[in-house]
């Protein structure tokens, strides 16, 4: 009877004890996700803000995050269901609009695309027969059109090179392509061994007309099964975008140390766009500011051909999940 009533407490005290650790388990983490981000500090400063503030154990979410190269590549993996959520610059925003993902927040509002040519070439009109490499479906694409619909060129007046945002680099400085659609920071890198490159084409160039946001995406199956996940995480980002506007330097800095580049360069990267606070975005959100931006931007991917008609932005920025995350 001894061992019986020995063994009966050993296993109310095993039970006790596995309630306890699942409690605590379930407590720290309630939903796991994987995420996708740029190395620049539009892409990646929100990410290092929540790491250091510990926002994500804040709000219960165990976050793994991946490097990519550029947007429409994190939407590949989205659909792939090897991300959740990512980040995505200007010249992928088409994506969500023709139905591939769902943006639940804005980041900020771009300035660092340029189309740069090699010295001796200082007009868009001289691009006529030239060589232009092109990151496919990305903010450099899109300058690149513009700049080349501002001078009467069509797409097929240049030699158009598709080549991903690194093979830019590396061809430009090899002089293996006369010009190029490219952004900052990676155009820092081309300077380094081009001092003299031209820089024919820049977004401020076309603010009268586009506005070029970047944002936060989420997959659609993730946005219709995972509804808890996608505020929490939109809660997290809200929170990191007010501590760094709050704490510009220190932003910086922490987006230096995850990048791990000097915190000059990064300074400098992040003098290239307006970043937003979640209270501006929700300000732009409600009174249609936000509606328009995509709006603008749609008009701009069906000239550009890459949607065959602009759909009512509504369909694909979650605004009411992003503003109605503030008062959960």
């Amino acid at each position: 009877m001894k061992r019986l009533l020995a063994f009966l407490a050993a296993a109310s005290l095993l039970s006790v004890a596995a309630c306890g650790s699942s409690d605590d388990s379930s407590s720290s983490f309630s939903v796991k996700i994987n995420f996708g981000y740029i190395a620049d500090f539009n892409g990646a400063s929100l990410l290092a803000v929540a790491d250091d503030q510990k926002l994500w154990e804040k709000h219960g979410v165990e976050v793994s995050t991946k490097v990519f190269t550029n947007g429409p590549l994190q939407i590949t993996a989205i659909n792939a269901g090897d991300l959740d959520f990512g980040y995505i610059g200007p010249g992928a925003v088409w994506l969500p609009a023709s139905g591939k993902a769902k943006i639940v927040a804005l980041n900020s509002l771009g300035n660092a695309d340029r189309v740069i040519a090699q010295p001796g070439i200082t007009d868009i009109a001289q691009l006529k027969g030239k060589k232009v490499g092109v990151p496919e479906g990305t903010s450099g694409d899109m300058i690149l059109t513009l700049a080349l619909q501002k001078a009467g060129l069509a797409a097929t007046d240049i030699q158009r090179v598709p080549m991903d945002p690194a093979t830019i680099v590396s061809a430009f400085a090899a002089g293996q392509i006369d010009a190029a659609g490219i952004w900052y920071p990676l155009l820092n890198n081309i300077k380094q061994k081009k001092p003299d490159l031209v820089e024919l084409a820049k977004n401020e160039d076309f603010a009268s007309t586009v506005s070029f946001p970047t944002a936060f995406v989420a997959g659609n199956d993730v946005v219709s099964g995972k509804a808890d996940a996608v505020t929490k995480v939109v809660q997290v980002l809200r929170e990191a975008m007010d501590y760094r506007a709050a704490n510009q330097d220190k932003a910086v800095e922490l987006t230096a140390g995850l990048l791990k580049q000097p915190v000059d360069a990064v300074k400098a990267d992040a003098g290239n766009s307006k970043m937003l606070d979640s209270k501006t975005l929700d300000g732009y959100t409600a009174d249609g500011t936000v509606g328009k931006w995509l709006q603008g931007m749609g008009d701009y991917f069906v000239g550009a051909k890459k949607l065959t008609e602009n759909p009512d932005p509504s369909t694909y920025y979650l605004g009411e999940t992003f503003t109605g995350a503030a008062s959960k």
